[in-house]
């Protein structure tokens, strides 16, 4: 299995309730298909450096997750056919990648609880 992260905006007409609920479906759909979710980080509404179907800001989401290449393709055709999605981005880590991630994961957690 492969470790991936993904980035994706959704629009900001959307309340929090209806951000949470698709954030949760696209959690799910990894989680159906085998995937294993690392980290979640909901980085909330922020300005866009362009307007992307005139609209200047987004809700920002980071998904982490192990997971089989096929299971990708899935996620990434759940986002194409969701409105609620403007744009996402999934890469595949590599060692270096991983190791930074995990330094950012224990980062975020003690900022959290703190």
């Amino acid at each position: 299995m492969n470790q991936y992260e993904t980035v994706f905006i959704l629009t900001p007409v959307l309340s929090d309730e209806q951000m949470k609920e698709t954030v949760a479906k696209f959690k799910k759909l990894l989680t159906d298909k085998g995937a294993e979710i690392l980290n979640e980080e909901a980085w909330g509404l922020k300005k866009m450096a362009y307007a992307i179907e005139k609209k200047s800001t987004g809700f920002y989401c980071l998904l982490q997750f192990k997971a089989e290449p096929s299971v990708v393709d899935t996620l990434e055709t759940g986002y194409r056919r969701d409105e609620k999605v403007i744009r996402f981005m999934t890469v595949k880590l590599d060692k270096f990648s991983i190791a930074y991630a995990e330094k950012r994961r224990a980062k975020w957690a003690a900022k959290v609880e703190a």
